[in-house]
């Protein structure tokens, strides 16, 4: 059975990589019918964050990927690597160092003045004598001395690390008996029966440290696949600026879950030309192995083009809950909210457009576009909008945009003008500008009432 899992450190917030990372590796054991597990890595104590944390966890119920199995925090499990840690300790695969900083520190500057690559050079590793005194030991696995470690990628194929140019006996506990990163990560996923690794590519030189730990506690290695970076539209590594941002803050920018998944599994995979997926096509179709060897770019552009079809295709009863729980937005007594939700969801690409535009349409205007003032007011404006006003005023049924289409209508043929003779200083003085829904929306939205007190204002005021 396809194991996978996302391990995230809670010492800030879960940005669109690692989300990318935890969709793939959901993806692929829900395709094999296997589990998807989810583990914290929070045994960093001093930068961890209960907060950060938290995020996290609200990023997955907010997007629906659920853990399999209960959450794994690895702070709650020391007695767990202490034991291994003893264990290959016993076996005389690791062992106490007694090295100090300074001693190090010597040895590092040492090596760099002979232009050698800095490591530990072994002094401790057969080591037989009495321990020095006043020295908290750290512990060290022995890794090989010689060879090559092979790491079998379902992305970059494999690769061969030589062992002098990359490994000495790293550290496995620090000297108050912490363990390590890449022996808790090894620990961790061997224990919880992880088959497959999908990860970044920034993890691909921890692999063979990990392996070292698989090899000397009799683990078997998982399956690795190392999932090139991303890179914005400078193939530079995303910046807050470019979309590193916390996931959570997709939400209060209006974007949906399903366009920000359908967004990330696009970066890096395809199935031939086709851009919308749906989860299930999505678990239907994806393949680790089809993720692209070369980083993949981030383009805003493409996120809003799809968080804009799935907006359109959402029912008004959802859009309408999501504007009043995400942004408290009300719209639950407005009789005219189905015209203005329909009409607003084929102009939105977020949400929180449809909050902006709504306000623009059910507010009056404060003030009014200069440049457009100019564009629209010229000549008989005035008159015409006199005229439509009357119109207007003199009708009883007004329920549906055709309705005051065909006031508009009537006053076009009855002056024998084009549309923006009246168009252009009709919304400029229901909406303070040029642009927006159409003009008959906005007027079934507001009401005739409305709409002449509006007309009243720009009259006076413009």
């Amino acid at each position: 059975m396809v194991v996978t899992r996302f391990a995230p450190s809670p010492t800030g917030y879960l940005h669109i990589g690692g989300l990318r990372t935890a969709l793939f590796s959901y993806l692929w054991a829900r395709k094999n019918g296997g589990k998807f597990v989810l583990r914290i890595e929070d045994t960093d104590k001093a930068r961890n964050s209960e907060e950060a944390a938290q995020k996290i966890l609200q990023a997955f119920t907010w997007l629906g990927l659920s853990s399999d199995e209960e959450i794994v925090y690895q702070s709650q499990r020391d007695d767990i690597y202490r034991k291994y840690i003893q264990q290959l300790l016993d076996e005389n695969k690791a062992y106490y160092c007694y090295m100090t900083k300074e001693e190090l520190d010597a040895l590092r500057e040492e090596q760099q003045a002979k232009k050698e690559r800095p490591r530990y050079d072994g002094r401790y590793r057969d080591f037989s004598g009495t321990p020095p005194k006043g020295v908290e030991p750290v512990i060290r696995i022995k890794a090989p001395t010689s060879g090559t470690i092979t790491v079998h990628d379902g992305i970059k194929g494999s690769i061969e690390f030589k062992v002098e140019d990359m490994l000495d006996d790293f550290i496995i506990a620090r000297s108050d008996g912490s363990p390590t990163y890449n022996f808790v990560v090894a620990v961790d996923d061997a224990l919880m029966g992880i088959t497959d690794v999908i990860r970044g590519d920034d993890h691909l030189s921890n692999t063979p440290k990990q392996i070292v730990v698989y090899n000397a506690l009799g683990f078997e290695v998982p399956k690795f696949y190392h999932v090139p970076m991303i890179h914005n539209a400078q193939g530079k590594k995303l910046s807050k600026r470019d979309g590193a941002t916390d996931v959570m803050e997709y939400k209060k920018m209006g974007y949906l879950p399903e366009a920000l998944l359908n967004f990330l599994v696009r970066l890096g995979w395809s199935h031939g030309d086709q851009e919308i997926f749906s989860l299930e096509e999505m678990v239907s179709l994806f393949d680790p192995s089809d993720i692209n060897r070369s980083a993949s770019i981030y383009n805003v552009e493409k996120l809003d083009w799809l968080n804009a079809h799935y907006i359109k295709n959402s029912s008004n009863e959802r859009i309408e809950r999501l504007l009043e729980e995400d942004f408290g937005f009300i719209l639950s007594s407005h009789d005219k909210k189905e015209v203005l939700l329909d009409a607003l969801k084929e102009r939105a690409k977020t949400l929180k457009d449809i909050v902006d535009m709504a306000q623009e349409i059910l507010n009056p205007p404060s003030q009014y576009d200069p440049k457009a003032v100019k564009k629209a007011f010229k000549a008989d404006a005035k008159e015409i909008l006199e005229d439509f006003k009357n119109t207007l005023a003199q009708k009883e049924s007004l329920h549906l945009p055709v309705d005051y289409h065909d006031v508009m209508e009537e006053v076009v043929q009855k002056r024998q003008i084009g549309f923006g003779k009246i168009g252009q200083p009709l919304r400029v003085s229901l909406l303070g500008k040029l642009g927006g829904p159409g003009l008959d929306v906005v007027m079934t939205v507001i009401g005739k009432e409305e709409t002449i007190a509006r007309i009243d204002k720009a009259l006076r005021e413009l």
